[in-house]
């Protein structure tokens, strides 16, 4: 495992160092890994957004939406066990 060594402000090590004594993290490390993976699943979250939204707007002129026959074929695919 590599090592990185941050400096924070004290009112910051001093919140970090709480949430360890109270037992929510084991170690400041385990605090930084556990914001890490978070802000890595952000971003994942995000990229996918951002992938919708490209390929939304690379996928031509937009299309009538007729909510009758939407509904008649949800209604179709629930009575022949489609869905």
């Amino acid at each position: 495992m590599a090592t990185m060594n941050i400096s924070v402000p004290d009112p910051m090590r001093d919140w970090v160092d709480a949430l360890v004594n109270n037992g929510k993290y084991a170690s400041n490390s385990d605090y930084v890994r556990d914001l890490i993976r978070k802000d890595q699943d952000r971003n994942d979250k995000f990229q996918a957004l951002q992938d919708a939204i490209t390929q939304g707007i690379e996928s031509g002129d937009p299309k009538a939406f007729n909510v009758e026959n939407f509904k008649k074929r949800m209604q179709e695919n629930l009575d022949n066990g489609s869905i």
